[in-house]
């Protein structure tokens, strides 16, 4: 007993003279946590980050609030950066019609953590951490933390509450993501009595698509290829005849007669022996052979390389088309789009797909026929560039100097905080490099990395700062905050669940789809999307998700000053 002690103050002290061994401590252990699955369930890094977080606090070890800010500050700009224009480009009547989702949530999710405040006395803390919890969202729990730091109640009640707003959002989000997985993948289908395999296929196909297939697969089997033909069953034919007959799945990207190159014009007549470079998609390029001639090796001169590019669709025009419009309108010669994302999340590749501005496109083609053709959709991504650190450091301060500025009401001054100002100045950047696209460039797998590590790093100075403060609470409360934290969790969904089958009649994947967006929980539409057998619940996900990843937010420093105003 002696040795455990004396290793744990040892431990202790080092930790607490090094903070940067114990935040990268914490993520490392967090991070590891987060990715156990626990059946169909894991928590992800940040929820992993903050247990540990909470673990390693009891040993007194915490960080300075000025780093904290300063993640913080770059988390909730990232947030805002990449929903900007994804947010605004929503903002039309065929899309708003699914933000009533994200106004379930919100009015929902805070009458009845007022009402539970009201009846059981919770402190201010507390309350946030089980809307927070509730909400599977850690953005509210920064902009909570947040508040409570600027209540003017003394530095020890400070740490008291955002003590009890880390442990309680520990507990409310663990009963939380197990109740919102379940609901999503399980009971929707149960409660409206369908197959959710079965409508999610009717919808694909619908969506005109053929069966989709894996990551691993695609990886192995290249969607768009390019192959040689000699001509023999199009000798005679014009190549604009044959372009026609192989559709728009493929495109003859070179012509050799002789062994010299021959220009493509669409009245050239082609002879036997002429070779053909074709590239298409693979399922195209399998009847080829019977309507040219046959396949053969590629000499020196006949390899083609295929380059893939990312575009950001930034022209206004092309919000709520439909890929297949897109396809028909600006028709790309041999162009290929072999996949498109909206907000980090893929979304199928089917002619009924919708696209909008702020989207990424990934083209598959050739390289004079890629430069032709990206400037008409928007700003290709550079590769080479992962972020424009001196766009993203203005937009923090301009973030940073919004949340100052400080309103009277009430003989009461209220601001937005560093949580509220740097959520709008990343809406309005993440805009404005959508309209403008020659600058500011912040590459989506760079944003994901400084998104994740500020909110952890945030994350995990919130838990150690709860130390000790955490077992009584939990003593306290008990069975209450799992309980409270399942029914916040199941009443908003079921009310949403009611919305979109029976008003909306919307079919059960994009139900359970938009129930996993109003909490922007990915976890949950990942098990919707394992049980639905494709991708179709990220069509409406992606949509309630920009609403909610703006709105969910600003209820942190909203149920602070409410629990605190009640009797």
């Amino acid at each position: 007993m002696g040795r455990g002690c004396a290793v744990l103050d040892w431990l202790g002290d080092l930790l607490r003279s090094t903070p940067g061994l114990a935040l990268f401590t914490c993520l490392a252990a967090g991070f590891a946590l987060g990715r156990v699955r626990f059946w169909k369930i894991t928590l992800g890094g940040v929820a992993g980050t903050l247990l540990v977080a909470l673990a390693v606090g009891l040993l007194n070890v915490t960080l300075s609030p000025e780093l904290r800010n300063v993640a913080f500050a770059l988390f909730i700009f990232t947030l805002g950066y990449l929903a900007g224009p994804s947010f605004f480009a929503h903002l039309n009547r065929r899309a708003l019609r699914y933000a009533v989702f994200t106004v379930i949530q919100v009015v929902t999710l805070v009458a009845l953590v007022c009402l539970t405040t009201l009846v059981f006395r919770l402190d201010q803390g507390t309350a946030a951490g089980l809307l927070a919890g509730g909400t599977t969202s850690s953005s509210v729990l920064g902009t909570a933390g947040e508040a409570i730091g600027a209540l003017p109640v003394g530095p020890e009640r400070v740490r008291e509450l955002q003590s009890n707003l880390a442990t309680s959002y520990s507990i409310a989000y663990i009963f939380s993501l197990v109740t919102l997985i379940m609901f999503t993948s399980q009971l929707v289908p149960m409660l409206m009595r369908v197959d959710l395999r079965e409508q999610a296929d009717a919808l694909w196909r619908k969506l005109g698509g053929e069966p989709e297939r894996s990551e691993s697969t695609r990886r192995a089997v290249p969607g768009v290829v390019g192959r040689v033909y000699v001509v023999a069953a199009a000798h005679g034919r014009t190549l604009a005849q044959l372009t026609e007959e192989l559709g728009d799945g493929a495109a003859v990207e070179r012509l050799r007669r002789g062994g010299e190159i021959t220009p493509l014009e669409p009245g050239t007549v082609l002879q036997n022996g002429d070779r053909l470079v074709v590239v298409g998609h693979r399922e195209t390029l399998i009847h080829a052979e019977r309507l040219i001639g046959p396949e053969t090796l590629g000499t020196g001169g006949d390899p083609l390389s295929l380059d893939v590019v990312e575009v950001v669709i930034t022209d206004p025009r092309y919000r709520g088309w439909t890929l297949e419009q897109l396809h028909r309108q600006v028709p790309p010669r041999g162009v290929f789009v072999t996949g498109l994302s909206r907000m980090e999340h893929d979304l199928p590749i089917k002619p009924s797909t919708d696209i909008t501005t702020g989207d990424t496109v990934r083209l598959t083609g050739a390289t004079h026929d890629l430069a032709a053709y990206t400037p008409l959709l928007g700003v290709r991504i550079n590769p080479a560039v992962k972020a424009d650190l001196s766009f993203i450091a203005l937009g923090v301060v301009v973030g940073i100097l919004v949340g100052k500025l400080a309103m009277p009401v009430g003989g009461v001054p209220l601001a937005l905080g560093i949580g509220g100002g740097c959520l709008f100045s990343g809406l309005f950047f993440g805009w404005l490099r959508a309209r403008h696209p020659t600058y500011g460039q912040y590459h989506p797998a760079a944003a994901q990395v400084i998104q994740q590590f500020g909110l952890a790093t945030f994350v995990c100075a919130v838990g150690l700062g709860a130390g000790p403060a955490a077992i009584s609470l939990m003593k306290r409360y008990g069975v209450l905050l799992p309980v409270v934290a399942v029914l916040v969790t199941a009443i908003p969904a079921l009310l949403s669940l009611w919305v979109g089958g029976r008003l909306m009649k919307l079919p059960a994947p994009l139900v359970a789809g938009s129930i996993a967006g109003q909490q922007c929980s990915t976890p949950a539409v990942d098990a919707v999307r394992e049980a639905a057998g494709n991708t179709t619940p990220l069509l409406s996900y992606t949509i309630v998700y920009a609403f909610s990843a703006v709105l969910l937010p600003l209820l942190g420093p909203l149920i602070v000053a409410l629990s605190g105003a009640l009797p």
